[in-house]
């Protein structure tokens, strides 16, 4: 079914009521925010969306605009649910790093210390008509290579379908080290799902604990953020935004399925992807975000040393091209700026954050001490890092607070 967008029911909700402005930050220049995604609504790019930014540790801006759902008309809400997509992975590398921590894994290790399957892995080296010629690779993939998308790994599983939640992480697993990497760990990086997949399975292997529980319990209950899930309750998907897609014509925007979750999302028989199952609220990833920012503590306690949070956002990609935007690096579960341009243009070098399939992203400014925070759910993208309504929002943001003072360099 195809939703027309009405231009005259376009609506805009501001939630500005926990909003601050600490020193420095312009009140009159953060009333552009909202405008700045209401616009892509109005032209019909959007359904809706809810952004949040803080900065110097206070809420500056906090707006939700256009619609949740466009058939029903509910207006968006600034608790309304989003699925984050990749935006999980990095939750996922929190949850490697804090094993770290505890001394219960090594992430130079070769993966097949802890999951035998991976052992004799082959590299494919050469495909000739119906021939396949394989050889050894250099050396076994390492943890390290996982939280990087280094490891050459194949992309998908074998086994998958339309939707890739059907497979346990142990069964999926076991099909991704059966298939031959696709080129020499550590060479080069190619984004990975089943890297990721992978480390969700490492975690169950080492720590003892189902996946999910282990995130759950290590990270979602001392965060205390209630709403985020990989099974989202009834009363979860009653504020949950509709994904949509331009339609053929592209004039307007009709509802498209998350293309690798098997609905209902609420069935627990779904396995948690360690890749990309999360569904989360702004103000849970806020919470999230302010813990990384403060050095890995939150409310009394500490959720992950600072040495390995200061490995997570380091480079670690070295001359590496890495990323879905000119300037990136990789750390270890997270993309870095390494050298601002386009859509980063107005980020600190050592930004840090991801993407969501659906054009959710995250971004933590260590340096200004900015958090950035935006929530779509609109397929088909040209590029969701490098979308438009980021651009917008950063944007916006950036230009509502005070100019970065650079030392002056001696002569």
């Amino acid at each position: 079914m195809r939703v027309h967008h009405l231009l005259c029911l376009a609506v805009s909700i501001h939630f500005t009521a926990r909003a601050q402005t600490p020193e420095g930050a312009d009140p009159k220049k953060l009333e552009a925010v909202a405008p700045s995604l209401q616009k892509f609504v109005d032209e019909g790019q959007l359904s809706g969306a809810v952004v949040l930014a803080a900065y110097q540790g206070k809420v500056i801006s906090e707006e939700a605009v256009g619609f949740r759902d466009l058939a029903t008309k509910d207006p968006m809400t600034k608790d309304a649910l989003f699925w984050i997509a990749s935006m999980t992975k990095p939750i996922t590398s929190l949850g490697v790093m804090i094993l770290q921590d505890e001394k219960k894994l090594d992430i130079n290790d070769p993966v097949e210390k802890y999951l035998p399957e991976f052992r004799g892995q082959m590299l494919l080296s050469e495909k000739k008509d119906d021939t396949v010629i394989l050889k050894r690779p250099t050396r076994p993939i390492t943890i390290k290579d996982l939280l990087m998308h280094t490891s050459g790994l194949t992309s998908s599983s074998p086994l998958d379908k339309d939707a890739i939640d059907v497979l346990s992480l142990k069964e999926a697993v076991i099909t991704y080290a059966l298939t031959p990497l696709q080129f020499d760990p550590g060479s080069k990086w190619s984004y990975c799902n089943p890297g990721m997949n992978t480390l969700g399975r490492i975690i169950e292997v080492v720590s003892g604990v189902e996946y999910s529980r282990f995130i759950q319990t290590r990270i979602f209950n001392p965060l205390r953020m209630k709403d985020t899930t990989f099974w989202p309750d009834k009363k979860h998907l009653q504020k949950l935004a509709t994904s949509y897609k331009p339609t053929s014509d592209g004039k307007s925007l009709e509802p498209t399925p998350i293309k690798y979750l098997t609905p209902p999302f609420s069935n627990r028989k779904r396995t948690p992807l360690a890749a990309g199952g999360l569904f989360s609220t702004a103000e849970d990833l806020l919470k999230l975000y302010t813990m990384l920012l403060d050095g890995g503590q939150a409310n009394g306690k500490r959720l992950i040393s600072m040495a390995s949070l200061k490995e997570m956002t380091t480079i670690q990609s070295g001359d590496l091209k890495t990323g879905f935007t000119d300037g990136m690096a990789m750390g270890l579960g997270f993309h870095i700026v390494k050298e601002p341009t386009g859509v980063t243009s107005m980020l600190s070098p050592g930004t840090y954050g991801h993407g969501g399939a659906h054009g959710t992203q995250g971004w933590i400014d260590p340096e200004r001490k900015v958090i950035y925070i935006l929530l779509i759910q609109r397929a088909g993208l040209k590029n969701g890092d490098a979308s438009p309504m980021r651009q917008a929002f950063q944007e916006a943001i950036a230009n509502a607070l005070p100019p970065v003072v650079k030392a002056a360099v001696k002569p």
